[in-house]
């Protein structure tokens, strides 16, 4: 029974494990470096947050494409010859939208540590 218990756990583990680490060939930056980004018209930035969320507050600047919408809309919405910099409220659901945006064909994608949560 407590074979089973170490079965059940390091599965647990795993799949949380999976969860948190980044993702191959994307980028990780805090919302002090975004700070030095935003004017930057060669990149793109989104908030995958609900549209909700973005009407509540939001970086001037940011396209809002909640991460529901993000898969049908990201090919004709966003380049892929351009930098796309996601964010969400805790860094969550941008990290998932990162993987989508990978998916999709996009080489050149940068997630923001800990969302608008960490925003200042």
């Amino acid at each position: 029974m407590a074979y089973l218990n170490y079965i059940v756990l390091a599965l647990l583990l795993f799949f949380l494990m999976k969860r948190v680490l980044t993702i191959k060939g994307v980028n990780n930056i805090t919302t002090k470096e975004l700070k030095k980004e935003l004017n930057n018209k060669n990149k793109q930035f989104v908030d995958v947050r609900t549209n909700g969320e973005f009407r509540g507050n939001h970086i001037k600047g940011f396209k809002n494409i909640p991460l529901h919408q993000l898969a049908q809309v990201a090919g004709k919405d966003l380049s892929k010859e351009k930098e796309v910099i996601v964010i969400c409220q805790s860094g969550m659901r941008s990290q998932r939208a990162s993987k989508v945006l990978k998916k999709l064909g996009f080489k050149n994608i940068t997630n923001v540590k800990g969302g608008m949560s960490a925003w200042y």
